[in-house]
């Protein structure tokens, strides 16, 4: 079968003892926080991902450390070939793609071959290996149906906001351990950026970042990456299921903009344009996602006649967020999206033929007014959707700030009856099933058009974590105050740290909110908390007795 390779293209795992391996390795480590490998050869030590699988193919992802001086970031360690093979078989007994990629210290060392000529909604394994006797672990992947196939369903895992200073990534080990998933959906924030201990405090930091310092630099971001490819967790989901990712503002800078960052100081970290320039450069050499010749993640996946995938860029094009408050939320000339990708989403949304329009949305689109909210919640609530400690009129992260671009969407689906798309979202460390209405004001007198399931943090903080209070009790008064000011906001979750289940059919989309027992043990377990769904045709939230089976 024949394959094409381009190195950048332009277009269950035992928890308990991977830990021990990485403990007992840490301390060998020529950076810290980075595995040891064997002295003697080259070695495969980040583990191995897919992505943005196609009818016809994947994109397959690895990092090969070629010599024990050549760690990620050091721009050490000599170029070397790394070969690939995608069999039908986990024994590789019949290899049906191969190839060979170039690895170098120009691209960190990390390959990517993008193998195409494999057949539609099947699943491959996959393995790297170079001269010296080092090979990968074995992936496994997925391709998507063909184009007009009819597809019976589709069923995601749903992620964002991994801190790997907040806790274990529990999460991806239980979404590894399924066998009904197609891909798994990564909304955003897959690391961070900040110094050690300074998100969160210093004492209630579980395993520190390496850098210990804020990531700036290419080498800064770079490390960063690598640090969170060597958890156990995040390898073993990586090597179960190809991941579709999109970012939002942690892989750059907290509440990044298109010039800046609320966590950016030029005087002392150089200009924006060049932190940017070498976080993008970082999150493609590390991540299985295909490389952009403009420098965005947007781009448009495809599952069968059942529903296509519309994957936004909302930090790279936007402008600033405005004060709460100024007015300024409602001008017309601000934009999240920027006008080439509005434009793009607005003609995929109603050239598309599928049965569901899914949306992966780094920032939550449905307007939210905070309401009558105690005092003592204001200022934890404020910090975690990052807005002024006085009040809490608006998000002015989120769509909220940008009501123009909003507008105009909601108006298209509307305007043009596009029914079934449903909005896929993270960011806010909580999670939401929402209607989407058109004037929030007068819901439900006015009329919904769309949905949005919001799925709560990996590990990042949330508001009993901010408070240091059990879970569950004090939110439980800032969640029925915002739901009273919101009647389009169906359900809501402020403690919980967990994943989303994501189950089309052409019937219904539904979301299986699961949540993980403690994000400090690396051993937490993972309990099903909610179900809610939209039925096809309605553009409405309603709640399920059951997860799907």
């Amino acid at each position: 079968m024949s394959s094409a390779v381009t190195p950048h293209d332009h277009h269950h795992i035992s928890r308990r003892s991977a830990v021990t391996a990485v403990a007992a390795t840490a301390a060998l480590l020529p950076l810290a926080g980075l595995p040891a490998h064997a002295a003697d050869g080259p070695a495969f030590v980040h583990g191995v991902a897919s992505g943005d699988p196609l009818p016809d193919g994947v994109l397959l992802w690895t990092r090969i450390t070629p010599t024990p001086d050549a760690v990620p970031g050091s721009g050490r360690g000599p170029a070397i070939d790394v070969r690939w093979e995608v069999a039908s078989d986990k024994d590789f007994r019949s290899v049906v793609a191969h190839g060979t990629v170039r690895a170098s210290a120009a691209a960190d060392h990390t390959v990517k071959a993008d193998v195409r000529g494999l057949k539609p909604a099947t699943d491959y394994f996959y393995r790297f290996s170079a001269d010296g006797g080092a090979t990968s672990p074995v992936g496994r992947t997925r391709t998507t149906p063909a184009e007009n196939a009819s597809a019976d369903k589709v069923r995601f895992g749903v992620v964002s906001c991994a801190n790997w200073e907040s806790g274990y990534f529990s999460p991806y080990r239980h979404l590894a351990g399924r066998t009904d998933l197609d891909a798994i959906l990564h909304l955003g924030d897959y690391i961070y950026e900040y110094k050690s201990g300074e998100y969160p405090e210093a004492k209630y930091v579980v395993r520190p970042h390496q850098p210990t310092h804020e990531i700036i630099t290419l080498a800064d971001y770079r490390v960063r990456h690598a640090t969170y490819k060597t958890d156990a967790d995040a390898q073993a989901l990586h090597a179960a299921l190809p991941v579709i990712a999109i970012w939002d503002d942690h892989e750059f800078a907290d509440n990044a903009w298109s010039g800046g960052a609320e966590n950016h100081t030029p005087d002392s970290e150089g200009t924006w344009a060049a932190r940017m320039s070498v976080a993008k450069q970082a999150y493609f050499e590390w991540m299985p996602v295909r490389t952009s010749t403009q420098g965005t993640t947007y781009r448009r996946l495809r599952y069968g006649n059942l529903a296509d995938l519309h994957l936004l860029d909302l930090r790279s094009f936007r402008d600033q967020q405005v004060s709460t408050g100024s007015g300024e939320v409602d001008d017309p000339d601000r934009t999240l999206t920027g006008r080439a990708q509005l434009d793009w989403l607005k003609s995929g949304l109603s050239g598309s033929n599928t049965t569901w329009r899914l949306v992966g949305n780094s920032v939550m689109i449905s307007p939210v007014a905070f309401g009558s909210i105690p005092a003592d919640l204001l200022g934890p609530l404020a910090e975690l959707l990052g807005l002024p400690k006085g009040g809490l009129a608006t998000n002015t992260d989120q769509w909220d700030g940008y009501t123009d671009d909003r507008r105009e969407l909601l108006a298209h689906l509307t305007d043009n009856s596009i029914n079934n798309t449903v909005f896929l979202t993270g960011d806010i460390h909580m999670a939401w099933a929402n209607d989407v209405p058109v004037k929030a004001a007068t819901y439900p007198l006015s009329r919904s058009a769309a949905t949005e399931f919001v799925v709560t943090s990996v590990t990042s903080d949330n508001i009993d974590d901010i408070l240091h209070v059990a879970p569950h009790t004090l939110s439980l008064v800032a969640a029925a105050a915002i739901k009273a000011a919101n009647r389009h906001v169906k359900w809501l979750d402020m403690d919980s740290h967990g994943y989303g289940v994501l189950d089309i059919t052409a019937e219904r989309a539904q979301m299986d909110y699961y949540t993980v027992s403690d994000r400090t043990d690396p051993h937490a377990a993972s309990s099903w908390a909610r179900s809610y769904r939209t039925l096809s045709g309605t553009q409405k939230i309603e709640r399920v007795d059951n997860p799907v089976a």
